[in-house]
């Protein structure tokens, strides 16, 4: 956190004198994919390339590479059961777009490769946070869960500590389809998985929830959401936002 506090000093300090060589980085962003067993061949394929397609979209483009002195830092990760979490894109600085083009194709060449079944969004909240934690010369964290279905397996999402995720910003991608069951089983006293998401799972300056209507709307929500984050990555004073325990 310090030296997150010191990067930003020097930025606001000496302005466009700071070049990106410096280090400098507005903001860490990590991008986490359920990949749980109600996620079958095709669904997996059509969430990993519409985040291809949504990163090679021009307006998104534009949004990453508009502050090229404090450039973003991009990971993305598959998570589903307690121990399952692979990283397919590790810290990269998006510094033009060519990067932007190489990690859509490294997405659209990769396939899954897990067996456990379970949801661990807790689990997954952990990893991300963890994942972010390697990034302290950045001015903010931002780690977004996309799911189609509540936890089954871990610590519950709302138990995950604020001290684990820390000033971290945790927003939520929400597939809903409207035939799939899981999106209406054990969700705890909410009425759908959006706001389950809202009630569990994000928290921080600015979280928010975007939805997608199925998989094959994955993209066009991956492309609402990338805007808004990258729009927000400025400083934020706001307190953490404190969510309640429980699935």
């Amino acid at each position: 956190m310090m030296l997150r506090a010191v990067a930003l000093l020097a930025y606001v300090c000496c302005g466009n004198a700071v070049t990106a060589q410096d280090g400098m980085c507005r903001q860490a962003l990590a991008l986490g994919l359920d990949v749980s067993g109600s996620v079958d061949e095709e669904e997996y394929r059509l969430q990993l390339d519409g985040l291809a397609a949504a990163l090679v979209s021009p307006a998104v483009q534009e949004a990453f590479l508009g502050m090229p002195q404090a450039p973003v830092e991009l990971a993305i990760f598959e998570w589903s059961g307690l121990n399952q979490h692979r990283l397919l894109v590790d810290w990269t600085r998006v510094s033009d777009a060519g990067k932007l083009k190489a990690i859509s194709s490294r997405l659209r060449g990769t396939y899954g490769s897990y067996t456990d079944p379970s949801t661990a969004i807790g689990a997954a909240m952990v990893f991300g946070a963890g994942l972010l934690e390697q990034r302290q010369n950045c001015w903010q964290h931002t780690l977004d869960l996309s799911g189609d279905g509540p936890a089954n397996a871990g610590l519950a999402p709302g138990l995950v500590p604020n001290a684990v995720v820390g000033s971290t910003t945790i927003n939520g991608l929400v597939i809903v389809p409207s035939s799939r069951a899981n999106t209406t089983k054990n969700l705890r006293n909410v009425k759908t998985l959006i706001d389950y998401y809202q009630t569990n799972v994000i928290r921080g300056p600015g979280a928010f929830v975007e939805a997608a209507d199925d998989f094959e709307d994955f993209e066009n929500a991956m492309t609402r959401k990338l805007l808004r984050e990258l729009a927000g990555a400025t400083i934020s004073q706001a307190p953490a936002r404190i969510t309640p325990a429980g699935f």
